[in-house]
């Protein structure tokens, strides 16, 4: 098992959840959805006095990638983002779907994935899962080792991620959801974009939208 090292920054007008996420006592750390204030982000890893070794971002709504550019010209780490999503990070305003918010300074991708990759960055094991169904090219990232995944907008603490925006579908959701139910045991923490921390196990047996998927086969 390995210890984790996970910092939590709430960010933002629609308070998204950024992850600094390193090996206890490791110098190597990761970055994943850097959504807003950059100042504070870029103030927090300098006081950790980390390297941040690669940036990490599970899908591309305005309020997990508005901050992607400035960090990662601090940081000089490179950006993976969802294969089929690199366009949106390129030109974030066009697809802004609510009003009031921006303008954002857009990212190359230095690097896609479209899940079924394993990463190994920070000294870490990472398994990327494809989970579409609140955006087309939805990612989550799991560190199986320690017991952490990183569900972005696909499973929060008693809800799951809309599914009325663009490309957004709950028949897919819950299968993507059903999907890191099979993979990881009950006791696997949830780290999501939004509201508190929650394990597969608590969200298996109390979430009131994954009733579906509790309920027995047919037969």
């Amino acid at each position: 098992m390995t210890e984790l090292d996970i910092r939590t920054f709430t960010v933002g007008p629609v308070a998204e959840n950024t992850y600094i996420v390193g090996a206890q006592g490791s110098d190597h750390a990761l970055l994943i959805d850097p959504g807003d204030e950059a100042e504070r982000l870029i103030a927090a890893i300098d006081a950790l006095a980390v390297k941040i070794d690669a940036i990490l971002i599970t899908h591309t709504h305005f309020d997990h990638v508005g901050a992607v550019a400035a960090l990662a010209r601090h940081t000089g780490a490179p950006v993976y983002c969802p294969a089929l999503e690199r366009h949106v990070l390129a030109d974030i305003d066009t697809y802004v779907r609510m009003t009031g918010f921006g303008p954002f300074e857009n990212y190359e991708a230095d690097a896609v994935l479209s899940g079924g990759e394993q990463l190994e960055l920070a000294g870490l094991d990472l398994e990327v899962h494809f989970t579409p169904g609140h955006s087309p090219g939805h990612l989550t990232y799991a560190i199986p080792a320690g017991g952490a995944l990183f569900s972005g907008d696909v499973l929060f603490a008693g809800s799951v991620g809309r599914v009325d925006l663009p490309g957004g579908d709950w028949p897919t959701l819950a299968a993507s959801i059903a999907q890191l139910l099979d993979a990881y045991p009950d006791e696997t923490n949830v780290y999501a974009g939004h509201m508190s921390l929650t394990t597969l196990g608590r969200e298996r047996a109390t979430n009131p939208f994954l009733a579906e998927l509790r309920a027995p086969a047919a037969g």
